[in-house]
């Protein structure tokens, strides 16, 4: 049951516009202990993904939310999973979480793509998905903050190939879709969390400022959209949603574990 009470604007806009901006969803100092867990993690496989011009952003991703940790907390927390749920009108649960890191001056592009162009390769029957993007730092222009064409998830899946190391949507279809639909800069600061539907275009700029740019992306099917079990990327298993100051009390604890 959704316990958010969505404003009816908001879901108009989302349905719109593929997107919603919510700022100020998570506080600054939730984003100090993700931010200070995630920089210490030693956990994850990290992996470097090279643009057109052979830069490299670094991520990580995860989908198990058994285990207690900071990033478990923020994707089950109800004030993100019920606001997703009002958004797409449905149950919905966790597909994967992954964080992006853009390190000053370091940092690649990501080329456009819709998150759709790769998750219908693993076997997911519709695009009734979406993610939700929390700024970790503040994301502006300069250190290549997300970039989104309003109104695109309208246009359906599109093709996608290769594109430097990454998988990028087709160019020409890219092309004619920036001649009619806006370009939004998403800058953000840190806490406000970005939603957006599967088949929006998006993409960001590489890192050109001496601003780092972290980036928590919590992603989520729906209940009623079949998919294949895949490692990282499962089929449906029921989320089980957490109060919201757990994401502060796991916080502190990870961050005063000896030897953190």
């Amino acid at each position: 049951m959704v316990e958010v009470t969505l404003k009816v604007t908001d879901l108009h806009q989302f349905q719109r516009d593929g997107y919603l901006l919510v700022p100020g969803l998570f506080d600054n100092e939730e984003m100090d202990y993700l931010r200070r867990v995630g920089q210490g993690d030693q956990s994850h496989s990290v992996h470097g993904v090279v643009d057109s011009e052979g830069r490299i952003s670094k991520l990580w991703l995860g989908s198990d939310t058994t285990t207690e940790s900071i990033y478990s907390a923020i994707c089950r927390s109800h004030k993100l999973v019920d606001r997703m749920e009002a958004l797409l009108e449905d149950e919905v649960y966790l597909y994967h979480y992954k964080m992006m890191v853009k390190e000053p001056r370091q940092g690649g592009a990501w080329e456009w793509h819709q998150d759709y162009g790769y998750w219908y390769n693993n076997g997911c029957l519709f695009p009734d998905m979406a993610s939700c993007y929390i700024a970790v730092d503040r994301a502006h222009k300069q250190n290549g903050c997300l970039q989104v064409l309003r109104g695109s998830h309208r246009m359906g899946r599109i093709e996608h190939g290769k594109a430097g190391g990454q998988t990028g949507a087709d160019a020409d279809r890219v092309d004619l879709a920036m001649q009619h639909l806006e370009l939004v800069y998403c800058e953000m600061m840190p806490g406000d969390a970005l939603f957006f539907h599967s088949n929006t275009l998006h993409r960001s700029d590489a890192n050109l400022s001496e601003d780092p740019r972290w980036g928590f992306i919590c992603c989520y099917n729906t209940r009623s959209n079949p998919c294949r079990d895949l490692p990282g990327h499962p089929s449906y298993t029921p989320l089980e949603k957490c109060d919201d100051a757990a994401i502060k009390a796991v916080g502190l604890r990870t961050v005063t574990e000896p030897g953190f």
